[in-house]
């Protein structure tokens, strides 16, 4: 067909607009890497693309598959090379689809419940598609909002005390100038932790995790009330825009956030069957919406009143070995924090963005330090104020040091009614409990000091 010279010109421009328009010249990306973190419960399967990308994922049965399709998208990795032990997965196989997309399939030892997201660069990585892999046939962390109770016949039970270290996985928290990722160094001043703990007759150090993959945090929360928690501890490194802030801090539950986790709680009727207020607490299944608010008011409050406590010993400590931030227990809205009844606190170890705190941070000799500054305030904090039941409350009526005696809050009952009822001052009170006002919920156990 032969074509006039305007024809032509406008043929030009269709095909150069049809070109401009085509997914392949717009959205097209690639895998440019990949990466797989297996962790007790799930494995996590992470792509690394040059730009986000559009997929699709779903599983197939007989033999078990998964299969996850990205528009507009090449492979620029070699699959290959990852290790698969200690995950569910077999094999991994790709092949480009429909011209411009690609198919990965992972064939699988047994059926995964698959969940998938995609996360924006941070300091270490690109645009990343995630796909975690869940494994329902191992321990669930999600069934572990059942009532926790302990069992009240053990009169010398050990303290119980489950420490967090902070990211892992594809999440390496704070990085450092020389690289030094946050998530390593605080899974090594945990264990170190949890070996001091148990090193110690009367106490039982649990670690939420114990390798290098992620956990959600409102999972770290449910695995400090599987345990049956006394205390949570959070391990972090601190970051700042700049090097020069630098020393380490003690953080405990904001009133805000515990305002914002009441309601949270409240909202979730799985959780109304659920214990609040530690030993000899309540359940909140058989009451009202007002009473259920102002019960689980109460057990925040004092989990909160007993996370500073506990956090002014630790901070004390730590001021013995290392430069502090801030002279007292700061007070922030972390979601780690937010147990209704677990005395929680997250120990910040130091500024990883500070160049010399980052030495220190790598160094195993101040690891220890941090650590024993954390365990001797810990130790402090619970010889004052030892839970019921505990060794430690035994061998204190036992030493007859200070005469220690329990009781436990009935309604109607004030802090300053249990003072003068028992002959001691309201100071007195607050200091052998760790109190910071004057509040008492019913059903708490107070040691009452000798008058």
């Amino acid at each position: 067909m032969i074509t006039t010279g305007p024809v032509r010109e406008l043929l030009g421009l269709l095909v150069v607009a049809a070109l401009l328009l085509s997914p392949v010249a717009v959205g097209a990306t690639e895998v440019e890497g990949a990466r797989i973190w297996p962790a007790p419960d799930h494995t996590r399967l992470v792509f690394d693309t040059r730009s986000q990308v559009r997929h699709t994922i779903f599983s197939l049965e007989n033999p078990s598959r998964l299969v996850i399709d990205m528009e507009d998208t090449s492979l620029n990795a070699d699959l290959d090379q990852l290790d698969l032990s200690d995950s569910p997965v077999r094999r991994i196989r790709s092949a480009p689809r429909n011209g411009n997309d690609l198919r990965v399939v992972l064939d699988l030892e047994k059926d995964i419940k698959p969940r998938s997201f995609l996360l924006e660069p941070n300091q270490q990585y690109g645009h990343r598609l995630v796909v975690d892999l869940i494994q329902e046939d191992r321990e669930s962390l999600d069934s572990l909002t059942k009532p926790i109770v302990r069992d009240q016949t053990d009169s010398k039970r050990d303290i119980i005390v489950v420490i967090d270290a902070g990211h892992g996985g594809e999440d390496p928290g704070a990085i450092g100038p020389s690289g030094t990722r946050e998530k390593d160094v605080v899974l090594a001043m945990a264990r170190r932790l949890e070996a001091l703990i148990d090193s110690q007759p009367g106490y039982d150090a649990r670690l939420t995790r114990t390798g290098d993959y992620y956990i959600d945090l409102r999972r770290r929360i449910l695995l400090a009330r599987k345990h049956k928690a006394d205390l949570f501890v959070s391990v972090h490194a601190d970051a700042f825009r700049s090097p020069q802030p630098n020393g380490a801090s003690v953080f405990a539950l904001s009133q805000r956030g515990a305002t914002s986790e009441t309601a949270r709680w409240l909202a979730r009727s799985e959780n109304r069957s659920d214990l609040i207020g530690g030993e000899g607490g309540v359940t909140l299944g058989d009451k009202d919406d007002v009473l259920a608010g102002v019960l689980l008011d109460l057990s925040m409050t004092a989990s909160i009143n007993a996370s500073v406590g506990v956090g002014g010993y630790i901070l004390e400590e730590l001021g013995g070995v290392t430069r502090l931030h801030k002279p007292g227990v700061e007070q922030a809205a972390f979601v780690v924090l937010k147990s209704p009844d677990i005395p929680s606190i997250l120990v910040e170890a130091g500024f990883i963005s500070n160049p010399r705190e980052e030495r220190n941070l790598t160094s195993s000799a101040h690891q220890e330090k941090i650590a024993q500054a954390v365990f001797e305030g810990i130790d402090a904090y619970f010889n004052n104020v030892p839970p019921p039941g505990t060794l430690l409350a035994w061998q204190k009526r036992q030493d007859g040091g200070g005469a220690v005696t329990e009781y436990r809050v009935q309604r109607g009952d004030t802090l300053s009614a249990v003072a003068r009822r028992n002959q001691v001052t309201v100071e007195a009170l607050k200091r052998v409990n760790g109190l910071t006002d004057d509040v008492v919920m019913v059903g708490q156990t107070l040691q009452i000091p000798s008058s």
